[in-house]
């Protein structure tokens, strides 16, 4: 019998990991001027950090991880347009019917429980509470 396993394989060259990198730097960055930036004022700090990151994502999408995220997130939009969502009415009864599940199964463990007190300490022990 012949196996049909499939082998991914992923390719990174070296300029994507590059930009990866960049990236992470461009965030570390950003970050430190942030805090280095505290005495100049808030519009400093909050633009070098806004400008940072900004630079950062732009970088990071020209990678070629980035566009992998950026067809993921496609996809994933795609998938959740084909969802068939219940109506309220549908909605409403299956939370009634798990509310019912809920409170059938407490009065069958409430029961078990009871009885096997009844059953241990009233029958075999002996002792009575």
């Amino acid at each position: 019998m012949a196996s049909s396993t499939q082998q991914v394989e992923t390719v990174t060259s070296g300029a994507d990991k590059a930009k990866v990198g960049a990236a992470i730097a461009l965030v570390i960055a950003s970050l430190a001027g942030f805090y280095l930036l505290a005495r100049q004022g808030q519009i400093a700090q909050w633009g070098a950090l806004v400008v940072g990151l900004a630079a950062a994502v732009a970088v990071f999408f020209t990678s070629l991880p980035g566009k992998e995220f950026v067809g993921f997130g496609r996809d994933a939009w795609k998938e959740t347009r084909k969802v068939v969502w219940p109506t309220r009415k549908e909605a409403i009864q299956m939370t009634l019917y798990v509310f019912g599940f809920v409170v059938v199964m407490a009065l069958f463990l409430w029961l078990t429980d009871k009885t096997l007190e009844w059953v241990f300490y009233d029958l075999i022990l002996g002792w009575k509470q």
